[in-house]
Order: C-alpha cells, then structure tokens, then sequence
C-alpha cells in the first residue's frame, strides 16, 4: 500500500480531454473584445464556481492591458476563519516562482550596467567555487534558461521553523547539488540555479538581495507591498492570506523559502499589475525605468531549442506562445499558495492569478490552466486549421513506444531510488495515435495524441502539442508544451526502467515475507503437535539466521519507504531532521547485505548436504533469489548514498 501510494504522489499528471485519431477542422470560432464588462462577467461565473468545486479559499484575478489595469477581482477568503475577504490592492498572496522573474530582472540591470556578463563563469562573481562539470563552469545565461546541468536538490528549500531559517550566502554554500547534464545541453529546472544568480546579484551589487530588490524594482515601481523578505515584515503580517491546502481544513504556518531568489517573494494583485504593465511596455512604468526596452526584448526572445518546433525558454521566461500570439510567463508554488503569471507581448495584456490553497487533487494548478486556456480561446482565439493526421503516424508511433524518466530528478543521493517511480510509459496504438499514461483528462480518461507533421503531435483541442528529440533516427527525449519548456522527459534504456524493477522487487519481497512470517507459524505447530525440530547444528544456525535475516531485509525496505514517504509530508519537513532516518535505513539496508551473504551459504550447505530433500533445497534457492534481488536494488538504486543531501 505505502508503494502505491509513493507511486501516486510522484507520478507527474496532466490535465487535458481525450483526443480523436483524426478530428476534423473545426470552424474558427469568434473572438470577443476585451473590456472589462464582458471580462469580469466571464470571470465572476467562472472562478467562484471552480472554487467552490476545488475546495480553494481565496483567489485574486488581475488583467492589464495597454499600460494599464483593466480588471482586479478578488474573490473568496484571505483568512477562512476570520472571513477575511481577498482585497487585490492589499492582500498579500505568496507567488512561489514567480519570484524568479524579479530576479532576473535584477540580473539584467546589472547586465545592463555591464557589471555582469552572461557567457562569464560565474566564479568570476561569487566569493566560493562552484564546481564545472566536463570541463565546463557555470553561466549566468544557463541560470536564466535551466541549463546548467544541475540535478533536483530538495533539502532546506523551505521551512517553517524560523530558527532554521539561512541567509542566502549559507543556502548557496552549504551544498552544491552536483550537476549531471552536460552544461546548456539539457534543460532541467533548478531553484538552486536561480538563488545562486541571486547571491551574484547580491555579491555584484554590494547589498544584500532583499534590499537590492526594493531599492531597484519595487521601489521604482510602486510595489509597496512585495517583499522577498523573511520573515514577514510587521507591517505586511495583517495583511497576508493564510495558505491552506483546502479551504475546508487548517491553515497553514507560513513557509519560509531558504533559496529566497527563487521563490519567497511576498505581493498583491495590485503590485503585480504594476509589474506586469512595466515588463509588457519595454521596462517603463510611468516615469520609473526598471529596464531599458531593448533588454526586455532580449529577455523574452526564444534560447536554445531544446524540443522545436515547441516553445523555449527566453532568458529567465517561459515562452508560452499559444493561438498564434506571443507569450511569455512563469508560474509559482508553494505548499499552500499556487500563481500564474502571462504576458501577451504585442497585445500589452498580461493575466496574473493567484491562489491561496492547493485545493482538492492539486485543483488550483488546473484551474489556473484552465483560466488561461479559457481567456485566450474567448478573447484571443486561433485561427490555425486542424491539421491531418500524418502518413508516417504508425512508424514514429511505434518509434515513440517505451519509458521516459524526468530531467528534473534526482540521480546521486538516498532519493534517487524514488526515480523509477515517476517514470512515464508510451504506447502506440494501431490507428497511430500514442498514448502518455502520466498525461490525463480532467476524467481521468488518458490524453490521446496524433501527429500532425514529422515527430510532432497534437491532442484532440489542437491547443496542446507534443514533439520528439530524434538522434540518428531514434527518439531520446520528448515534451509538450502543455507544461513550461524547462524539463526533457528522456527515453530510458532497458535496464532503468522501472515497471520490470516493481515487479521484481515486489515478487522478492512477497518470498522474503513468506519465510518470515512461516519460521514462527512452523514453530508454534511443532510445539502444538510436539514434533522436534528436524534440523540441528549448522543447519538448524543457518534456518534461524536466515529468516531472521529476511525479517531485517524487509525492515530496511520499510525504513526507505518510509523515508520516501517524507515527501509526502511538505516541502518544510525535508532538512537535517531527515539524516537519521536515512542513515537508519542504510544501516538496516547493508545489515540486509550481510543477511544475502547468509542466504547464499545456507543455500550451499543445503545442496551439499545428501539428507536435504528437495523442499528444502527449492525454498532455501527462492530465498536467495529474492535476497539477492534485494541486494540488487540497494546496491543500484542509489540507497547507500554517502552524503544526506538530496
């Protein structure tokens, strides 16, 4: 049970309706104007609804268009018990990493002012090393884009004890997470990469982060409620929504975020419309220039294209262009607070929501989808043409076929075993279509894709599409541009893929747990029958031992479940507190070691003794099959990690 349920909370789900094999083109459907009337009407049938429906307490929605604020709705509770009501101008939401953006654009002006440089190492700015990988360092310009190679780190992200609280130097010193993709080869999110960029900014400056933050953007553009500070200034505490994971259960403390640039910003609506209308009108707000607007041309245009024809990465943005529009954004998470933010850039119009729960079965990030989607199918709708179905469906179909694994993943600490549980499986059915099992309906139903041109596929609305990696002529690596353009899913060969290793695992410890619980049920019948123990001498040692040996073997895969069940527990739990369970189960774990070594005499001594029937031979071999296998997956799956950082 606890294994299927890790399965379920890692697993990576998209929402999205099924799709036909071949849908005809359907007729351009009329666009609406937007002004505020028609907007706030769609929006006031719409957000209270999806609210009520996700068990989400309080959202504020903002829209700007040509330099100024065309909506600001709140809706719901800020403070559930108190029925304290969302204000867009005063309540302050948390925006996750929708921090980032302010970050870079802080790297830009320094940029600017030619203080940074984005193809230097980033040695030349910091006062520590960090490490290259094949020879190569570390850029700014592979901060902004995800590039730098660097594998998931988890530990000490947030907090909700101030006490273990860091300042920026200690998060990016304490433990650089090692990078394992070749520099500006792969794109694989990292919010270290981003606090890392922060501490340039704040050792490059010469003032600390925060401070650098509100003397230049906020400051200058009237953001007098957002705050990168932590904790919470006085001032802003009566002011802040409390965050829920539903509306219908207890709040939540206030998480602090230890890598600060990449996620602890503080705001309002109304600040963040102020934001918005500066970055979509060339870094200018009234008189305030936070930007000149050739930067922020260079930050929205596209990088390198990881997965083309979909979107890329601008520099620090997410390129989201949908129904022919260019778009850039950056969405945001906590545990308790989820944030969207779109800028439509020759339009002027920018959306930003946000969220104060997580809401039913993660409903506030589907929501959000779905407001965007909704918003640019009503206002701003596309007029391409579905296209057909290609003749070369079946062959990249059956090309597509097998099991991807994330960029963003773990691979070298005690976590890197929970891998082989968020991997995605395609299939390719015989009409051409491919299927993505991580990839569902809002039913639940799974999404079904065709391809509409060479290694390119679309789902059933045409607004979601998905494309290959080929190398000589073999898919490595897919995407979609259903989610940001910061992450590959990468083909795994054979030998990593993990439907096989559950199988396996499971069968090995169904026999592990079968000799256990037998030892004592054999025991109690020989006493209740007063029959003797057959055995004496070394064998009877041996029996013992080994079954007790099982019995560690299966305690040290509890202990890592339940390890990898901290996961589950938020974000705040994963800090030192963690190290000794983990070191627990690795001694259990090499302890289980010793116990194959056990099973593997006991298995010898059996074959060689002429008086052992074949019973006993076939159950001492299954026991060692399965303690073998156990041996395997401990010495594979990363468990003996020699460092507790993950």
């Amino acid at each position: 049970m606890m294994l299927r349920a890790l399965v379920a909370a890692l697993l990576l789900v998209f929402a999205a309706p099924p799709a036909a094999a071949q849908a005809p083109a359907p007729p351009a459907p009329a666009s609406r104007a937007l002004d505020k009337a028609d907007l706030d009407a769609w929006l006031d049938g719409l957000v209270p609804y999806a609210m009520a429906t996700g068990d989400i307490a309080g959202t504020v929605v903002v829209v700007v268009k040509d330099g100024r604020v065309l909506t600001e709705r709140g809706y719901g509770w800020a403070d559930v018990k108190a029925r304290r009501p969302v204000d867009p101008a005063a309540t302050l939401f948390r925006v996750g990493s929708i921090s980032k953006p302010f970050t870079w654009t802080a790297v830009m002006q320094l940029v600017e002012q030619g203080r940074i440089d984005l193809d230097a190492d980033v040695n030349r700015y910091v006062d520590f090393h960090v490490r290259a990988h094949r020879g190569l360092p570390v850029t700014m310009r592979q901060l902004m884009t995800h590039t730098a190679g660097f594998e998931e780190h988890l530990k000490d992200l947030f907090t909700d004890d101030r006490r273990r609280l860091l300042t920026l130097e200690q998060y990016v010193k304490r433990w650089q997470p090692p990078r394992v993709f070749t520099p500006g080869e792969v794109p694989a999110y990292s919010n270290h990469g981003a606090a890392l960029a922060g501490y340039v900014v704040e050792r490059v400056s010469g003032e600390p982060f925060d401070t650098y933050v509100e003397r230049n953007i906020f400051g200058p553009l009237g953001m007098a409620r957002s705050t990168f500070r932590q904790p919470l200034p006085a001032t802003f505490e009566p002011h802040m929504a409390r965050a829920y994971m539903r509306a219908s259960g207890p709040p939540k403390p206030y998480e602090l975020v230890n890598a600060r640039p990449a996620g602890s910003v503080s705001t309002t609506g109304a600040d963040m419309a102020r934001y918005m209308i500066a970055m979509l009108d060339g870094g200018r707000l009234g008189d305030a220039q936070v930007l000149d607007s050739a930067t922020t041309r260079a930050m929205f245009a596209e990088q390198r294209k990881h997965t083309p024809p979909l979107n890329a990465m601008a520099l620090g943005f997410y390129r989201e262009d949908r129904n022919g529009r260019a778009i850039v954004g950056h969405a945001g998470a906590t545990e308790g607070f989820y944030a969207d933010m779109h800028l439509m850039l020759s339009e002027r119009v920018g959306l930003f929501v946000a969220m104060n729960s997580a809401g039913r079965e993660a409903a506030a990030s589907r929501i959000q989808r779905m407001l965007f989607t909704g918003f640019m199918d009503r206002y701003y709708p596309s007029t391409a043409p579905r296209l057909p179905t290609t003749p070369t469906a079946r062959t990249h179909g059956q090309a597509m076929a097998g099991y991807y694994a994330p960029t963003r993943r773990m691979e070298t600490s005690f976590f890197a075993a929970t891998g082989f549980l968020r991997q995605t499986h395609v299939t390719a059915r015989q009409d051409g279509a491919i299927v993505v099992d991580a990839i569902k309906a809002p039913s639940g139903a799974p999404r079904i894709w065709r391809e509409i041109a060479p290694w390119l596929w679309e789902d059933e609305t045409g607004s979601v599409r998905l494309s290959a990696v080929v190398k000589d002529g073999r898919v490595v690596a897919y995407a979609t541009d259903g989610a940001p353009p910061v992450n590959l899913m990468q083909r795994l060969p054979p030998a990593q893929v993990g439907a096989w290793k559950r199988q396996v695992i499971t069968a090995a410890l169904a026999v592990l747990a079968t000799a256990f619980v037998l030892w004592p049920l054999q025991a109690l019948l020989r006493w209740r029958y007063k029959a003797p123990f057959a055995l004496a001498g070394r064998r009877a040692w041996l029996h013992r031992l080994v079954r007790l040996g099982a019995a560690v073997q299966l305690l040290a895969v509890w202990a890592c479940l339940n390890v990898f069940g901290r996961l589950q527990q938020g974000l705040t739990r994963l800090d030192d507190r963690l190290d000794g369970p983990i070191r627990i189960a690795q001694a259990l774990c090499i302890a289980g070691l010793f116990a194959t070594a056990l099973a593997a005499v006991n298995t010898i001594v059996i074959w060689r003794d002429p008086a052992a029937g074949w019973g006993s031979k076939a159950s001492a071999t299954l026991i060692l099959a399965a303690s073998l296998v156990f041996a395997w997956a401990v010495l594979t799956l990363g468990v003996l990690a020699s460092s507790t950082q993950f």
